[in-house]
């Protein structure tokens, strides 16, 4: 009996074997595949290059920090007027970061012109259009700045980015305090006590010749400006019918 069910298990088991040899393997499954795929042309579609199709400003190089060509060698170059501060603030603030970046390329392309001049020893062509840039930007650091402040008054409640007061040291002088954390209380902090915020009454014979020195060196300033312009209209007199003008 027991070498009965032996033999048919034998026989089952040879019988699955068979099954297994007679089924092709893997690898020639896919032999098979890639045979097929090489007999069947594969049609693919080719296209245009989009690399001629962009959006940005081309490249010039150097080249940009340059005029334009065709105001080489002119006397005088047609520009429009300065950005005003009520037209910066109808800006957004995109619109802003992009107008800063305008300005400061044309910035840098004057100052090479500007530099250009001096080394040819020849006069730049409208010098105006570089103080109308940098009126410019400075309007425009004014306004963003208008609108830091609108924004941490809002959030916060203080003008400026740290809060202080003005306060006056031993020799009179008038200084911006800008408040500070302390780990420990001002009165039992040694190193602030040892700080004075008043001047004794003897010091404002000093104070008083220090804001008589202040104006005078303001009126020796004023003074080399008006003969420095004065001289430049008697060299070059054109300049005057301009600014009449």
């Amino acid at each position: 009996m027991a070498a009965g069910m032996l033999c048919q298990r034998l026989s089952k088991l040879l019988r699955f074997t068979g099954c297994a040899s007679s089924a092709p393997p893997a690898t020639s499954f896919a032999r098979l595949i890639l045979s097929d795929l090489r007999k069947t042309p594969i049609k693919t579609e080719t296209f245009p290059s989009c690399a001629s199709f962009h959006t940005s400003l081309p490249q010039n190089g150097l080249q940009e920090f340059f005029d334009d060509p065709q105001n080489w060698g002119k006397d005088e170059v047609k520009s429009g007027d300065s950005w005003t501060v009520e037209q910066l603030r109808g800006k957004s603030s995109e619109d802003l970061h992009k107008l800063w970046y305008v300005l400061l390329k044309e910035r840098n392309m004057l100052l090479t012109m500007e530099h250009e001049g001096k080394r040819l020893n020849k006069p730049m062509p409208s010098p105006e259009r570089l103080d109308k840039v940098k009126d410019s930007m400075d309007r425009m650091d004014l306004v963003i700045q208008e609108r830091e402040d609108a924004l941490r008054l809002l959030q916060t409640g203080q003008e400026k980015e740290r809060p202080g007061e003005w306060r006056q040291n031993f020799l009179g002088r008038t200084f911006w305090y800008t408040f500070r954390e302390w780990p420990i209380p001002w009165y039992l902090n040694a190193r602030h006590k040892r700080k004075r915020f008043y001047y004794l009454p003897f010091v404002n014979h000093f104070i008083r010749l220090q804001i008589e020195k202040h104006l005078r060196n303001k009126a020796r300033k004023n003074n080399v400006e008006k003969r420095r312009r004065k001289m430049l209209l008697q060299k070059y007199p054109h300049l005057r019918t301009r600014s009449q003008s």
